[in-house]
């Protein structure tokens, strides 16, 4: 019975050690396990995180830009609207310059666009009834230094301020708005540095 029993003894301690060396491998491979997915979830975790990152800040900086452009559209807009408005007052501030004045700014206006031969300058209905009566012989003395001359029509033209300048078939509108289209790129750019210069 002695011999038995010390068999039985060895396979029940054979027995525990198996079982000691069965449990601490799946302790192991259980903590390694949860390592490895804990590595997994934290890597996951982190990409989650850098994506939301970089697509938070492209979105920030496509929102940033979207707003940057209509700021710079509303300024733009702005900006023409302001040029429109000083042009529109510098048309209504000539016409209302007292005769003497407006007269005399007619005659510098004229001899910048006379030539040689007969020419002859409409006006409109308001300046008609105003005319001073040295005008034609004023313009006539302009006329002459480019070999020319120039009669005042009798009938009025169809605008509001400034004269149409003809020579022969070829007619030149010298109303002031006018003037300013025809140099409209020139005029803008001068109103939008007198405008804005101290922002720029």
């Amino acid at each position: 019975m002695a011999g038995l029993d010390e068999i039985l003894n060895m396979i029940s301690a054979q027995q525990k050690q198996t079982e000691d060396s069965i449990i601490k491998a799946a302790e192991t491979k259980a903590q390694q396990i949860i390592k490895e997915g804990e590595s997994k979830a934290q890597t996951a975790y982190d990409e989650y995180i850098r994506k939301a990152k970089t697509q938070h800040e492209r979105d920030y900086e496509n929102s940033r830009s979207a707003i940057d452009a209509e700021m710079k559209r509303r300024l733009l807009s702005c900006k023409v609207e302001l040029i429109n408005t000083a042009i529109e007052k510098t048309i209504r501030k000539l016409k209302d310059l007292p005769d003497k004045d407006y007269f005399d700014l007619i005659v510098r206006l004229a001899e910048k666009h006379m030539q040689a031969g007969e020419g002859t300058i409409s006006f409109g209905s308001s300046d008609l009834k105003r005319l001073p009566a040295d005008l034609e012989s004023r313009l006539n003395e302009k006329a002459a230094k480019s070999g020319g001359s120039v009669k005042i029509a009798s009938g009025s033209a169809d605008i509001e301020d400034g004269f149409i300048l003809s020579y022969g078939l070829i007619s030149e509108n010298c109303s002031f708005r006018a003037i300013i289209e025809s140099e409209s790129e020139e005029v803008r750019d001068i109103a939008a540095r007198e405008l804005f210069r101290q922002v720029e």
